[in-house]
């Protein structure tokens, strides 16, 4: 078998992995040329061929030079693997990919896999975090092997059969000048075959080991970009195990804005600052859009009884994990299955831009609140000013960034926000602003924390029955039974 891998090299920094990339292509027994894209001259050795040069002025750029490359000599190899000089492909990870390519359907392309390493040896995955999650009822068995989509289609590297090359080239997607958009430069690259060239990724769940390629620098470790091996399993033991639960996204998380910005973050972080402004009695929490839960996992170590509606029920594997119920399905089946219950608490945390009606949603949340209960939500700041800097400087990669149907976002500001609010029968409460963190040094300036917020946290505490009843139509709800005071000051059903 012949091969031709292209290792993308920018400057002198990566070498030390560079070197070791090359010392194991040498040890392969197959019949491999080797070439290294660069921007400087080095020796390699006599075996490696040195292309010079950058696509364009961009030096993020230099893992588009690969694809000529490749274009050029399609007839030559019968393997073609491209790779960013930090990541290491193995024997393993080829033969794997051989064998499955041999069983899938021809518009289905098997993808990697990138891992870290803690120093005890334990491994992270960085490629799993922000809105990037694995497809629910996206798991198929062929033969002995199951497969799965994973949104992220990004690893630093793929491969490709000399048939699979030739399909992409005939797309007109693959032999394409340096671009960007959901993904960066450096992405895009690496990602084109799956994007624009007709091929759709998958993952080999079942053999998931035969596709993981480490990322040797292990910058990633222990950081917001990425989750412990651990936390990653629970998903994929769900995801294999799809009777346990139903299949089900409440929304669609990932916007089609440039860099998909404003899309929803399944890892978010524990948000003791939303917790802070829930009422000192809480009890009974109810969170729509849950994630992963950190946020619901803290709550349930302090006492409180928490259930969600989660993002999809893949991602819930881990919320249940930490302790919170999970009410599965769509909101208006998850309406059904909560009728009748009340809580202290309603958590919608950056999803309200997200959906197609929040002003339904809205409503129906308030239903749910106990008498005096609050709703604590949070929205970006669409018009802070680095985006709107961004915005006039680059128009086109912002093109229908408010209309809905283009972009999937709702562009809502504060003013439009109060008076849903109130609409719902909610009065607000006053709360903070967020800064982003890097510009938290100089937000003592009222200035800054005014233009720059990063999200608005809004809290609406509910008013009286009679102003929510007339909203109930709107959330598709029968009118609510009265609530009674216990003796203790609680609340219950009558």
């Amino acid at each position: 078998m012949k091969i031709l891998v292209a290792i993308a090299n920018y400057g002198y920094k990566n070498d030390g992995y560079l070197s070791r990339l090359l010392s194991e292509y040498r040890s392969m027994p197959y019949e491999i040329d080797i070439v290294v894209t660069t921007n400087v001259g080095k020796e390699l050795g006599k075996d490696v061929e040195l292309v010079v040069g950058l696509p364009s002025k961009n030096p993020h750029s230099l893992p588009f030079a690969h694809k000529r490359i490749f274009a050029e000599r399609k007839s030559t190899y019968d393997l073609f693997v491209y790779t960013e000089d930090d990541i290491l492909i193995t024997q393993r990870n080829i033969e794997a990919f051989l064998r499955v390519t041999r069983i899938l359907p021809r518009g289905e392309l098997a993808g990697f896999f990138r891992w870290e390493q803690y120093p005890d040896g334990r491994k992270y995955y960085p490629d799993v975090h922000a809105f990037y999650r694995w497809i629910p009822d996206s798991a198929k068995t062929v033969g002995d092997h199951t497969f799965a989509r994973f949104s992220n289609e990004h690893s630093g590297c793929y491969a490709l059969t000399r048939p699979q090359l030739a399909h992409a080239i005939e797309s007109g997607g693959f032999v394409v000048p340096p671009h960007e958009y959901k993904y960066g430069l450096l992405e895009s690259a690496a990602t084109d075959p799956y994007t624009q060239c007709g091929f759709r990724k998958v993952i080999c769940v079942s053999h998931f080991d035969d596709f993981l390629v480490p990322h040797l620098p292990n910058k990633y470790v222990g950081s917001r970009l990425g989750v412990d091996a651990p936390e990653f399993a629970v998903q994929m033991e769900r995801l294999l195990q799809p009777r346990k639960s139903k299949n089900s996204s409440l929304l669609e998380p990932e916007t089609r804005v440039f860099h998909c910005e404003w899309s929803k973050n399944y890892y978010e972080p524990c948000r003791e600052d939303l917790i802070g402004v829930f009422p000192p009695n809480t009890r009974k929490v109810l969170s729509i859009g849950c994630g992963w839960g950190k946020t619901e996992g803290e709550l349930v170590r302090h006492g409180i009884e928490v259930t969600a509606i989660p993002l999809d029920s893949l991602i819930a594997a881990c919320a249940e994990s930490r302790g919170v119920e999970i009410v599965y399905g769509s909101l208006e089946s998850a309406a059904a299955e909560l009728l009748g219950r009340r809580f202290d608490c309603v958590l919608m945390s950056g999803i309200l831009h997200l959906l197609r009606e929040p002003t339904k949603t809205l409503s129906y949340a308030t239903t749910l609140l106990t008498e005096r209960g609050v709703l604590v939500a949070t929205v970006p700041a669409f018009r802070r000013l680095p985006f709107l800097w961004l915005w006039l400087r680059h128009p086109s990669r912002y093109k229908g960034w408010q209309d809905f149907q283009r972009s999937g976002v709702q562009p809502v500001g504060r003013r439009q926000l109060r008076n849903w609010f109130r609409n719902a029968g909610l009065s607000l409460e006053p709360t903070p602003r967020s800064i982003a963190s890097r510009l938290r040094a100089v937000a003592q300036c009222g200035l800054v924390e005014a233009l720059c917020p990063s999200e608005y946290t809004f809290v609406g505490r509910r008013t009286d029955d009679t102003k929510i009843t007339a909203h109930l139509a709107v959330a598709g709800q029968p009118e609510p039974e009265p609530l009674m005071t216990n003796a203790d000051g609680g609340n219950r059903i009558r």
